[in-house]
């Protein structure tokens, strides 16, 4: 696809947050391919509670609805549409689709954006948008939304299965949702999920400094990375593994409760040599990582992680990091770096065989993450989506 497009990027995630998924990446490897990016933070997708999140939330907006795009990087501008925060029904999608057309419509013409390409996460954005006032459509389906905690799973689904139909193209991560996918979209392709290769190969650098609240934990360090919830981390699993080995230090690096309120994390606190460090910016994961033997995916196994390619997968190779995960479908093809297993005892030799040096396996896993940066696929993507189509994939 020829460069200079105008790109409007529909996200499931603002792009302030913290921890970075694929929405900012993907925003960031396009405008660096020579492309202007919109990036629209998250329409929100679970049926409003108005607790203090979301009246911060909505308040937020509120000051961002309405002023010029704010530019965050070159080529890329951030808008916050503001949503009415009320159950989802015809008139209630109809005033929010008029809202965030209005929004959009505006923005284009303070930028002086054309609406070259459509490119959105959300599962809504039928119920929302005209698809196709957009030259050039894409769906990137990354995540099984509608299986997340408090999700309005069906209507997600309809409003999914409208939008393959109607977008020139579908790009999923897992198999499993190319499978959800495929039979619903005019084109349908596979490309799994990528890593800011040179971001997290500073964990390679001998000069990079341990953070001292990590440096003060005794190794070994098995190192975990991201949302510490319910629905998405086997703690029992993980609590069992500390218990059998008190020599071995796990350190977990993420908020508790992100995106599962719920959460308890009863079991992990229990074990003294399970350590929480809290959220850490994306900035200095690095060097969290540098300082861990292992890298853990500790997933849950249920509807929603069997769809999911833990992005933390290819962050750990890129570092240098063995990595042992239950066994998640999406991981199941790279079984060469990867040790899948399913309960605790075969974790916890999973662990142990991990922490022998491998020259050549550590050679295989930095080959691997350097071969999927977030520049290669998004090119990839946008070759698909420019080439003739062929039918269901």
């Amino acid at each position: 696809m020829s460069p200079g497009l105008d790109i409007t990027l529909l996200a499931t995630a603002d792009w302030d947050h913290p921890f970075w998924t694929n929405k900012q990446h993907v925003a960031v490897s396009l405008a660096e391919l020579g492309h202007r990016v919109l990036y629209v933070d998250s329409l929100g997708l679970r049926p409003p509670t108005l607790g203090q999140r979301d009246r911060g939330r909505l308040w937020r907006r509120l000051r961002l609805s309405f002023p010029r795009p704010r530019p965050v990087r070159p080529g890329i501008w951030v808008i916050s549409p503001l949503q009415l925060p009320l159950p989802a029904g015809p008139w209630v999608d109809r005033l929010n689709g008029l809202v965030l057309r209005t929004t959009l419509a505006l923005a284009r013409l303070q930028l002086g954006l054309r609406r070259d390409l459509l490119w959105t996460y959300n599962p809504r954005t039928a119920a929302l948008l005209p698809v196709h006032a957009y030259r050039r459509s894409l769906y990137h389906c990354v995540d099984a939304i509608d299986t997340q905690p408090g999700m309005d799973g069906p209507r997600i689904r309809r409003d999914e299965q409208q939008l393959c139909h109607q977008v020139d193209g579908v790009v999923t991560t897992t198999p499993v949702l190319q499978e959800r996918c495929r039979p619903l979209a005019r084109r349908c392709t596979l490309l799994p999920n990528a890593v800011d290769v040179e971001h997290f190969r500073q964990a390679l650098d001998p000069a990079l400094p341990l953070p001292a609240d990590l440096g003060c934990i005794p190794a070994p360090r098995l190192l975990f990375v991201g949302a510490i919830a319910t629905y998405k981390m086997n703690m029992e699993l993980l609590a069992a593994v500390a218990r059998r080995h008190p020599d071995w230090s796990i350190v977990l690096i993420g908020a508790v409760g992100e995106g599962d309120p719920a959460t308890l994390i009863t079991a992990l606190a229990d074990c003294p040599n399970i350590h929480r460090l809290g959220p850490r910016p994306y900035g200095a994961l690095p060097a969290y990582l540098k300082g861990a033997a292992v890298g853990l995916i500790p997933a849950r196994i249920n509807a929603y992680t069997r769809a999911m390619f833990p992005m933390k997968f290819f962050e750990y190779l890129a570092a240098g990091l063995p990595v042992v995960a239950t066994p998640l479908p999406a991981l199941e093809p790279y079984a060469s770096v990867v040790a899948l297993a399913p309960d605790a005892e075969s974790f916890a030799a999973a662990v142990a065989e991990a922490l022998v040096p491998d020259p050549a396996a550590a050679a295989e896993r930095l080959r691997l993450a350097g071969s999927v940066t977030y520049s290669e696929r998004s090119r990839r993507m946008l070759a698909f989506l420019e080439s003739e189509p062929q039918g269901h994939c």
